[in-house]
């Protein structure tokens, strides 16, 4: 635990750099060897628009970084904040931190995302693309990272949390979300151990479903509880996903880096109503 806590505190930025890349670079060869779906597209032009916008989140949360360290820094001389009132410490404190630090960074951000109007047309960049794979993980508009980021910050003060626990979600975060998003198969066995625990792809495709109410399903990022106790899981067959958005399926809109940057600016279309309930 000395060692987590002593690595994560001074982790330089190559290895937080490493973590970003390796991460992809392995999911994206895993994706070659065993994918679940043969995605038929221009790999290097979907990669190229989801790696500027992993490039964008990059500058936002860099930008900001220093709220974090100030927000942490607050806490800790304060002692406020969740971890402070409780009578845990050593690993029961790492793992009730990261495990709040997910519940209000991701799954109440994104979830807030898809119930307001305002902040799901920040969200629509991330779920117009209709070819789901690891790129996907950081394909975020610029003010999603802000917002995202905002809740980060906000998770920060409420959990308490010292500087190597954040950084150590964020790492933790950063890896999950690249897993979760990548086009492998994963034999049903693993995932079906996994999936009690973290957030597995075949959990997460489904919320990439093209169509209600899978959409506003599988919200979690890390830890799989949190849909579980709120109600949102959902299990089904991935190999029936179509993904994308039934109101963005226009290819201009899903494939051009100029289109995406203005979508949230271009007002909110309502769901498509469809007479017959989907079953997956």
């Amino acid at each position: 635990m000395e060692f987590l806590i002593e690595y994560f505190s001074d982790i330089p930025a190559s290895h937080r750099t490493v973590i970003l890349l390796g991460g992809l670079t392995i999911f994206l060869l895993l994706e070659n060897a065993a994918p679940l779906f043969r995605l038929k597209y221009h790999k290097w032009k979907h990669l190229g628009i989801n790696m500027f916008f992993t490039l964008t989140t990059i500058v936002v949360n860099f930008a900001m970084a220093f709220l974090l360290f100030m927000a942490s820094d607050w806490a800790v001389t304060n002692e406020f904040g969740v971890l402070f009132w409780l009578p845990i410490s050593g690993l029961w404190m790492a793992l009730v931190g990261v495990m709040l630090m997910d519940f209000i960074s991701a799954w109440l951000a994104h979830y807030l995302q898809h119930k307001s109007k305002f902040l799901w047309l920040l969200h629509l960049v991330h779920h117009s693309d209709q070819q789901v794979d690891v790129t996907t993980a950081n394909r975020h508009h610029p003010f999603e990272s802000v917002f995202r980021f905002s809740f980060t910050l906000l998770a920060v003060i409420i959990v308490g949390a010292p500087l190597w626990m954040v950084l150590l979600y964020q790492s933790l975060s950063v890896i999950l979300s690249q897993f979760n998003h990548s086009n492998i198969k994963m034999p049903d066995w693993l995932d079906n151990m996994l999936v009690w625990v973290i957030c597995t792809p075949n959990m997460h495709r489904v919320h990439h479903h093209y169509r209600q109410p899978y959409t506003d399903k599988n919200f979690g990022n890390i830890f799989s509880l949190w849909d579980r106790i709120f109600g949102t899981y959902v299990k089904v067959d991935n190999k029936k996903l179509v993904y994308g958005l039934d109101t963005y399926m226009a290819k201009e809109e899903a494939d051009d880096i100029r289109t995406l940057m203005k979508l949230p600016l271009l007002g909110y279309r309502p769901p498509v109503v469809y007479e017959e309930e989907e079953e997956l």
